[in-house]
C-alpha cells in the first residue's frame, strides 16, 4: 500500500522539485507529470517539467502553458543543483532518464519512482511508490489526490484523463477496468474536451507517418501461422519519410490489430546498430519477460527494450525467444 500522504509531506517539505519521465514520452508519463505539475505549483514550490526527448506534437494540448522543457544542461544544469526532489513517472528502468538521470544521481538528488511498472532494483532510486494493478500511472496520480483530499482543476484533469485513456488504449485494452472509468467520469466534470484530445493524439497522423506505415504492412514477417507479426524500421526508412523515431510508436499498436496476430514485434533502427524493441500482446501471451531478456521491460502486454546489433540479426534473437516463450505458455494452459 502506498503512502500517499508521506510523499504529500516530502512535497510540501521541498523547496525544488523537478519532474520527469521516459525518453519517447507517451500520454501517461506527459500526463502525469503535467497533473502533478499543477498541484504542486500551486503549493508555491519551485517545480519544473524536464524530460529528455523531443516534444511530441500530439501532445500539445498539454502544453498550451509552456510548463513542459527538453533538457539541454546549458540551461537546466545550475537549477537541477538546488533540487530538493525529483518525481519521475512510468519509467520503467532508470537508464531511461538518460543524461537527466545520470545529473540528478551525480547531484545525489533523492529521486523518487511513481510507477505502474514492477519495482525496480535499482540504488539509484531513493524510494518507490509502484501499483502493478493499476491501468496506468495516472491512476496513481489520482489515487495520491484522492488519498491528501486535494480537489482537482481543469488542468488536472486534463493530464489524468490522457494518462488514463492512453495506457488503456482508449479504454478498449484489457487492463481496463470499472475504476478506469470512474476516474474518466471525475475527469471530465472538469468540462475537459475530451473529443479533442482524442482526435489530437490518434487522428494527427501526416502523410509522411502513413507512407511508412504502407510499406511496414507490404514488408510485415508472420509466423507461428500468424500469431506473431513482425517488422523492421530502418534508419535509412525513418530519413528517407522525413519523420522522426518516435513518430512509429503506434505501428506496433496498429500491427497487433490485424486478425490472428496475438503478438507484433517492431524493430526500429535509432543509431548504427542499436535497435529499440517494441512488444504488443492481444492478452493471449504476456511478453514483459521476453523484454527482460533484452534488458527491457515493462506491462504484461506492452513492454519494450533496446538491444545493440544489426536489425535482421536482433530480429532473429527477438523472434527465437518469442517463440519459445510462446511455447511455454501454450504448454502450461494444456
Amino acid at each position: 500500500m502506498n503512502n500517499w500522504k508521506q510523499l504529500n509531506q516530502g512535497i510540501k517539505n521541498s523547496d525544488r522539485i523537478v519532474l520527469s519521465t521516459h525518453m519517447n514520452p507517451d500520454g501517461d508519463g506527459l500526463g502525469s507529470a503535467v497533473a502533478m505539475h499543477s498541484y504542486i505549483s500551486n503549493l508555491g514550490v519551485d517545480c519544473r517539467i524536464i524530460q529528455i526527448s523531443n516534444f511530441p506534437d500530439q501532445y500539445s494540448f498539454l502544453n498550451d502553458r509552456n510548463i513542459i522543457e527538453t533538457y539541454d544542461l546549458t540551461i537546466h544544469d545550475s537549477w537541477l543543483a538546488e533540487v530538493d526532489l525529483a518525481l519521475i513517472f512510468d519509467i520503467g528502468a532508470y537508464n531511461r532518464l538518460g543524461p537527466l538521470g545520470d545529473r540528478l544521481f551525480s547531484n545525489k538528488t533523492k529521486v523518487i519512482n511513481i510507477d505502474h511498472h514492477p519495482k525496480l532494483n535499482d540504488e539509484r532510486f531513493y524510494e518507490h511508490y509502484i501499483n502493478i494493478e493499476a491501468a496506468a500511472t495516472g491512476e496513481m496520480v489520482y489515487d495520491f489526490l484522492q488519498e491528501n483530499q486535494i480537489n482537482m482543476n481543469e488542468v488536472i484533469a486534463k493530464g489524468i484523463y490522457t494518462a488514463v485513456m492512453t495506457d488503456t488504449g482508449s479504454f478498449r485494452h484489457n487492463n481496463t477496468n470499472q475504476k478506469s472509468h470512474k476516474i474518466a467520469m471525475d475527469c471530465l466534470a472538469y468540462d475537459i474536451d475530451n473529443s479533442k484530445i482524442y482526435q489530437s493524439i490518434y487522428e494527427n497522423k501526416s502523410v509522411a507517418q502513413i507512407s511508412l506505415l504502407a510499406k511496414v504492412i507490404d514488408n510485415l514477417r508472420f509466423d507461428l501461422d500468424g500469431k506473431v507479426a513482425s517488422f523492421i524500421i530502418s534508419k535509412n526508412m525513418i530519413n528517407d519519410s522525413g519523420i522522426t523515431p518516435d513518430e512509429v510508436d503506434g505501428f506496433t499498436d496498429f500491427v497487433r490489430s490485424i486478425n490472428r496476430v496475438e503478438v507484433a514485434i517492431m524493430v526500429c533502427e535509432n543509431e548504427l546498430e542499436k535497435c529499440r524493441i517494441n512488444f504488443r500482446s492481444k492478452g493471449k501471451y504476456t511478453i514483459n519477460n521476453i523484454a527482460k531478456e533484452f534488458g527491457g521491460g515493462g506491462h504484461k502486454f506492452a513492454a519494450g527494450a533496446t538491444v545493440e546489433g544489426k536489425t535482421d540479426i536482433v530480429l532473429q534473437k527477438i523472434l527465437d525467444k518469442t517463440f519459445f516463450e510462446i511455447d511455454q505458455q501454450n504448454k502450461a494452459q494444456i
